[in-house]
């Protein structure tokens, strides 16, 4: 594999670590953003990807460690590889209490497990070109994707409608802890990308795939949650819906999430770009979930 050196980082890197955390859903209700379910199911879409995707993250960088000829990245990836474990955990553990509340996500949540396992998986292909050719997709696949992770990650950390919505402040918690180490580690999918091939056709050709894919998977999800929702009778998902939640705040903003793109398929690109680090850092000092788990 090329050893392509990663683009131009600020110095004062933070050494990654799995934070050991607690989240205790028994008092989080259905609609976690008072009368607002369809915001709520569009987040809830999390819970379906996350535990399965980040699985998959683990899994190929498992794969990649052998190539990676830099120390100081290694180390990063091992402490993402940690990071994105607890992740999956923590967001399957929200899905037994929304079966407890009358919404089971497993009809969907089988047909993301298929998507991850084996349409994106391993393949028996023979050692050389075709499996480095393979395992240089997928984790290009898993840069683009970790774009919309640390877009997203910093969006919830300034959110600040959703706390005057009365959103469940334990759901929020996660959703904070989970963002603020998205941007903790903003910078090492990219550029262990960078490390094992870099080329900017690749780039963005999974770049497209990866946003078709999460664009596709998310509207999916969302409309799953509304029309299997208990309480609503003739629920329904709809872009107007997105497109107003995003002007009110509660969800990101279209032009926000179109002007991302832009960025990423700049030449220039590298994810210090994308949010805060000090911001991500002291959220993560004060998060009960974090702190209270260890």
């Amino acid at each position: 594999m090329s050893n392509t050196k990663p683009a131009a980082v600020p110095s004062g890197r933070i050494p990654l670590k799995a934070r050991k955390v607690a989240f205790e859903w028994a008092d989080t209700p259905l609609h976690w953003v008072p009368g607002d379910p369809f915001t709520t199911h569009t987040i809830n879409v999390l819970h379906l990807l996350l535990p399965a995707g980040e699985r998959w993250f683990v899994h190929v960088y498992k794969q990649v460690l052998p190539y990676i000829h830099d120390d100081q990245l290694r180390e990063d990836v091992i402490g993402f590889i940690g990071q994105e474990a607890i992740h999956s955990q923590a967001h399957d553990d929200v899905l037994p209490h929304l079966k407890d509340l009358g919404l089971d996500p497993t009809p969907y949540t089988a047909q993301v497990d298929w998507l991850f396992e084996k349409l994106l998986g391993d393949r028996t292909l023979p050692p050389g070109r075709a499996r480095e050719w393979w395992l240089k997709e997928r984790v290009a696949t898993i840069a683009a994707i970790e774009h919309y992770t640390a877009f997203l990650g910093n969006w919830v950390l300034n959110a600040d409608e959703l706390d005057r919505s009365g959103a469940d402040p334990t759901m929020l918690d996660l959703l904070r802890w989970h963002g603020a180490e998205e941007v903790e580690h903003r910078s090492v999918a990219f550029e262990l990308f960078m490390h094992v091939d870099g080329g900017y056709r690749r780039r963005v050709r999974t770049w497209a795939t990866a946003f078709s894919a999460l664009v596709f998977l998310w509207q999916r999800g969302t409309r799953f949650f509304m029309e299997n929702d208990p309480t609503l009778l003739n629920g329904r998902a709809s872009f107007q819906q997105f497109f107003d939640r995003g002007r009110r705040g509660t969800l990101p903003t279209t032009g926000a999430m179109l002007r991302s793109i832009p960025r990423y398929l700049s030449r220039s690109y590298h994810p210090s770009q994308e949010g805060s680090t000090a911001q991500a850092m002291a959220y993560l000092a004060s998060s009960p979930g974090a702190n209270g788990g260890r």
